[in-house]
């Protein structure tokens, strides 16, 4: 390879060293430089993502809390109606009156309420409405299609939360 080396004139020598220095440059560049500032301006656009869902995390986190306070004075409005009670009157009120069957206690936080032939619109109403409202939970629900047009036959298990 000296000998190759040597063999050239000092002109094509020249050539070959500035031309080794390019190519090396254009490598470095190729294989180095441009992968780094490509990572980086990902890296940048996911940092500005994340941000932005993180503000919209925190956001939703206040209405979380704010809903969570409404819950804790939607219970405070039971008047101290056990939950046999608030279940049995508020399924009454929501229209659900013929359809009751049974409201067993399972514990002191937790009810099996059975309806047949129920409304599957009020009875959703009226789940809905003691969720928001009284935060009671329907923890355990079954149902199946009862005889006639939206009627079903129910046992939902509440529990106060």
């Amino acid at each position: 390879m000296k000998v190759w080396w040597y063999g050239l004139q000092q002109r094509e020598r020249r050539m070959l060293t500035v031309g080794g220095v390019v190519l090396a440059l254009l490598l470095a560049w190729a294989f180095v430089w441009y992968p780094l500032t490509r990572a980086r301006s990902d890296l940048q656009r996911q940092v500005i993502d994340q941000r932005q869902a993180l503000a919209a995390m925190r956001a939703d986190a206040s209405e979380a809390q704010r809903l969570r306070g409404l819950g804790v004075q939607g219970q405070s409005s039971r008047q101290g109606k056990s939950l046999l009670a608030l279940a049995d009157a508020s399924a009454r009120g929501a229209g659900l009156t013929g359809a009751l069957k049974r409201v067993e206690p399972l514990s002191e936080k937790s009810v099996r309420v059975s309806l047949d032939a129920a409304s599957f619109d009020a009875l959703m109403n009226w789940l809905e409405s003691l969720a928001r409202d009284c935060g009671v939970q329907a923890t355990d629900f079954s149902a199946d299609r009862a005889d006639g047009v939206g009627l079903v036959n129910v046992r939902v298990t509440l529990e106060d939360h």
